[in-house]
């Protein structure tokens, strides 16, 4: 490709409003422009790697035993509300009407469509096991899409789903696309972990993501060095320190004026947070108030609370909501409260004598205990994991990392198939459901993270397999017209810089920021001092 003939530009800046390295470089350089928040275009040098990180993909789905296939992007709602999701998915779901005033929906997963389409292609365990993928866009109303193609509302999906006879099989095919995604990244140049993650909204019995470590990700994963123990933070777990075992004592009402917070209220009591009972207010998408209630040393995981009660989602209570069940906020703890879930963490039943609040503005009650003063109607492990909290495995303090989860695999199991009529006759002459799981990965969001790994002061450095091109050439006055057409002639992919107008020091600063792996510069005689701009890999130029 002449660059005199590329459509899009470089950018000597990147616009205002760009949060991380990649979204400001992949700007910069002419491979995406956006159009609305979250919604781009992919410009000729990002649909380049676009292709290159697809053939990937399907190579490696292929090789797995995949089969492609392409479902529709716009889908009746009908299909969503027999499998559940269409109520219990938030905003993220566009839902929209056609000219015949039919609900519809665009589609963020097929896991519906791959479930219909079972009902109809296996009636029988000898068309068992399969596994169908497609590379396909997507839509998901994020409300709040950041970093450029890392988190956005129009993306590409590369989606897989089997199909199988039983749990056994559903292991196997489970284990070959875990594998499957390692030789992927491996291949794309972005080292990536897994770990354990919560189904959320995919449901089944277990799922994992695929986690490239970056400061920019919004995603805490807690490693356990010692043992290897890994998990997304929304569904780490840790070993909860013991208090000591000590006789209940009697309940106290003491004033707290102006202690609505842990730390506040532990202070003025001289009291350890360990010692106190933290309360938070939640109300559900079915508009139940629900009380959770941790230890002051620990923090509520909103998305292990949301599981323990089988919410959707969860919002915070407002203060009237809060009060109407006859409790304070600030001031709030399970005693005497109606109306509400109350919650406990499973530290609390074994933590005597907490000071928990009064339900009453400026006063607490000490020597609070469970089982006595107050019952959850749930005990569930609801505390978040954190920096420096034991491994549930080994004990040892973990770390916390941020993470961007560019992929995800799910166990389904039979939720979608029970849900529309994917069965089979098995060998006993049983009729039996189709055993499912789900496979992710967001090409878009992929791209954006090699960029985040690849690049430097100046620029993207692409990896070979994804760069949009091999060889760059720099040239003055089109002197490499003749080595540009030997090249292309010989099947080697050239973006030649042809540019009459441009200066040399122009081009050098085009290609250090395009990214291109290898690069030729052709010039009469040497470049002078300060002329030529290396970049820091030593194959990025030869001149």
């Amino acid at each position: 490709m002449r660059m005199s003939m590329l459509f899009g530009r470089t950018l000597r800046e990147a616009p205002s409003g760009v949060e991380v390295a990649s979204h400001g470089l992949l700007l910069r350089a002419g491979f995406i422009r956006q159009l609305a928040a979250g919604i781009f275009s992919y410009l000729p040098l990002a649909k380049r790697s676009i292709y290159k990180i697809e053939n990937i993909l399907t190579e490696e789905m292929d090789a797995a035993g995949g089969q492609e296939l392409s479902m529709p992007v716009v889908q009746p709602a009908d299909v969503w509300k027999r499998s559940g999701r269409y109520g219990s998915t938030g905003q993220e779901l566009l839902r929209l009407r056609d000219r015949k005033i039919r609900e519809m929906i665009l589609a963020m997963t097929h896991e519906e469509i791959v479930a219909v389409l079972a009902a109809s292609e296996v009636d029988s365990y000898q068309r068992l096991p399969r596994l169908v993928y497609q590379i396909q866009t997507k839509f998901r109303d994020d409300p709040r899409p950041r970093a450029g193609l890392i988190r956005a509302r129009e993306f590409t999906m590369k989606d897989a789903y089997s199909l199988d006879r039983d749990e056994a099989g559903l292991d196997r095919q489970y284990r070959t696309l875990h594998d499957a995604y390692f030789r992927i990244f491996d291949r794309c140049g972005l080292p990536t972990m897994a770990v354990g993650a919560d189904v959320g909204i995919m449901g089944g019995s277990m799922a994992h993501e695929f986690m490239y470590l970056t400061p920019i990700g919004e995603d805490t994963i807690l490693i356990c060095v010692r043992c290897g123990y890994t998990a997304n933070r929304q569904v780490a777990t840790f070993r909860k320190p013991v208090p000591e075992v000590e006789e209940w004592r009697e309940i106290e009402k003491v004033a707290t004026p102006g202690a609505q917070t842990i730390g506040s209220l532990a202070s003025s009591l001289e009291v350890p947070e360990s010692r106190t009972a933290k309360a938070v207010f939640m109300v559900d998408s079915s508009e139940r108030l629900v009380f959770a209630v941790v230890r002051g040393d620990m923090d509520l995981n909103e998305t292990k609370l949301a599981n323990a009660v089988g919410a959707s989602e969860l919002r915070p209570a407002l203060p009237g909501e809060v009060r109407a069940v006859g409790a304070e906020p600030g001031y709030g703890s399970p005693l005497g409260v109606e109306g509400a879930i109350v919650v406990a963490d499973d530290a609390i039943p074994a933590s005597p004598n907490l000071v928990a609040g009064a339900n009453e503005e400026g006063f607490h009650f000490l020597n609070v205990n469970h089982g006595r003063d107050f019952e959850a109607d749930i005990i569930a492990d609801i505390a978040s994991a954190g920096d420096g909290s034991l491994c549930p495995d080994c004990g040892d303090p973990m770390r916390a990392e941020r993470g961007v989860e560019v992929a995800n695999i799910f166990k389904l199991g039979t939720r979608y198939s029970e849900a529309l009529g994917a069965s089979f006759l098995d060998s006993d002459g049983e009729r039996k459901p189709v055993v499912m799981g789900s496979y992710g990965i967001g090409v878009g969001r992929l791209l954006a993270c090699i960029a985040e790994e690849h690049h430097d002061e100046d620029g993207l450095v692409w990896p070979v397999s994804v760069a949009p091109y091999h060889v760059h050439i720099v040239s003055v006055r089109r002197m490499a017209d003749g080595l540009y057409e030997r090249l292309i002639s010989a099947g080697v992919e050239v973006l030649y810089d042809d540019r009459p107008d441009e200066s040399l020091g122009v081009k050098f600063k085009d290609a250090d920021l395009i990214g291109v792996p290898i690069r030729l510069t052709l010039t009469p005689a040497p470049c002078k001092e300060g002329e030529s701009r290396s970049k820091s890999a030593a194959n990025r130029k030869a001149t």
